[in-house]
């Protein structure tokens, strides 16, 4: 997307229509804004039900899941919660994170915002 007013302030229910994919196959769909906010990365994933993420953590960047819809759980580090709409999760940097949906039907769509880093938002 070319940086204009239309990237700054979006629906989050047509965040999926209007942003590209960087991924996109049967376990979810992620969207990233890199070239609009100097630092930050904005995205957001659409988890298909019965799947999870890959999990990761991040040595030194810090991020925050916003949970829009659907409900599942989330890991971060050893711990395992439920999350669902509404949920604001703060992950510091280091910590392992992993998405579960749960639900047998519908998607959990979750909005991520993180520092960019070597090989995404870069």
């Amino acid at each position: 997307m070319n940086e204009s007013n239309n990237q700054r302030k979006i629906p989050y229910k047509e965040f999926p229509k209007r942003v590209k994919p960087i991924r996109d196959n049967d376990v979810y769909s992620v969207h990233d804004i890199s070239g609009v906010l100097q630092n930050m990365t904005t995205s957001m994933t659409v988890l298909h039900p019965g799947k999870a993420t890959g999990g990761h953590e991040h040595e030194k960047e810090e991020e925050v899941y916003v949970f829009f819809e659907g409900s599942g759980e989330m890991q971060l580090g050893d711990e395992k919660f439920a999350v669902e709409k509404g949920d604001i999760v703060l992950i510091p940097a280091g910590n392992f994170h992993k998405v579960f949906n749960t639900a047998t039907e519908g998607d959990l769509i979750f909005f991520c915002v993180f520092e960019k880093y070597a090989g995404r938002g870069k």
